[in-house]
């Protein structure tokens, strides 16, 4: 019975449209959340519909490296850096960021939906000379909404970890653009290298600002910066 809907095409682009509207509901939360373990939680659901979807999507074109994508985002976005967060979150005793900058959760929500149609408007015309189906024209569309998306979190929202919940979700944005769009070998090397990346930051933020505002945490960084002078002198 499953195999045979796995062998569908038709039920398996359904299934990948579905997911698409879950995706743009997760980074919907994410911009409205207050709630720092639910924003992660959020984070890891919307990296689990991104394998789900590389995974829907090996299943319609046989393309191996679909299921290599797939693996790399369940490891190391669905299980590592979220767990990574949380078990530091949880020893510093942070819980929440309530204060937004500039925006706060309705208006973001408003300009994400132009977002969303600025994202729309704009791949009509530069695929307009290119062969690309339905189902594909979307995930681009979702990609790069949800890449604006992940920047407008980082524009609105003032603890540094919030902040970093947003470039997860840009990466997850450029992920998605890219597995409907882009060479796929090369965007599993793009892949690891930003996990990499990702990782480092997140190492540094968390040894100095997990709990503070973007302001506290540069602040942070230039005494960081003082003393280590300081002491090689």
């Amino acid at each position: 019975m499953i195999s045979s809907f796995l062998a569908d095409p038709t039920f398996l682009e359904d299934m990948v449209r579905i997911l698409f509207v879950f995706v743009l509901i997760t980074a919907a939360l994410i911009l409205s959340t207050r709630n720092i373990a639910s924003l992660l939680t959020v984070y890891a659901v919307q990296s689990l519909l991104l394998v789900l979807i590389a995974s829907s999507l090996y299943f319609i074109e046989g393309n191996r490296t679909l299921l290599a994508i797939a693996a790399l985002t369940l490891v190391s976005k669905v299980l590592l850096i979220p767990i990574f967060i949380n078990i530091i979150g949880e020893k510093i005793k942070i819980s929440r960021d309530l204060k937004f900058n500039y925006l706060e959760p309705t208006p973001s929500l408003l300009v994400s939906m132009g977002l969303i149609l600025l994202a729309y408007v704009f791949l009509s015309g530069f695929f307009n000379e290119f062969i690309l189906s339905k189902l594909f024209f979307m995930g681009a569309v979702i990609g790069l909404s949800l890449t604006l998306m992940g920047m407008l979190v980082i524009f609105s929202r003032r603890k540094v970890i919030t902040k970093v919940i947003g470039y997860l979700t840009m990466e997850n944005g450029v992920l998605l653009f890219g597995i409907f769009v882009a060479d796929l070998p090369f965007i599993i090397e793009i892949l690891i290298v930003i996990d990499l990346m990702i990782l480092v930051l997140l190492t540094t933020i968390l040894a100095i600002g997990l709990d503070s505002t973007s302001e506290e945490y540069h602040q942070r960084l230039q005494t960081l910066k003082i003393w280590s002078g300081g002491e090689e002198q």
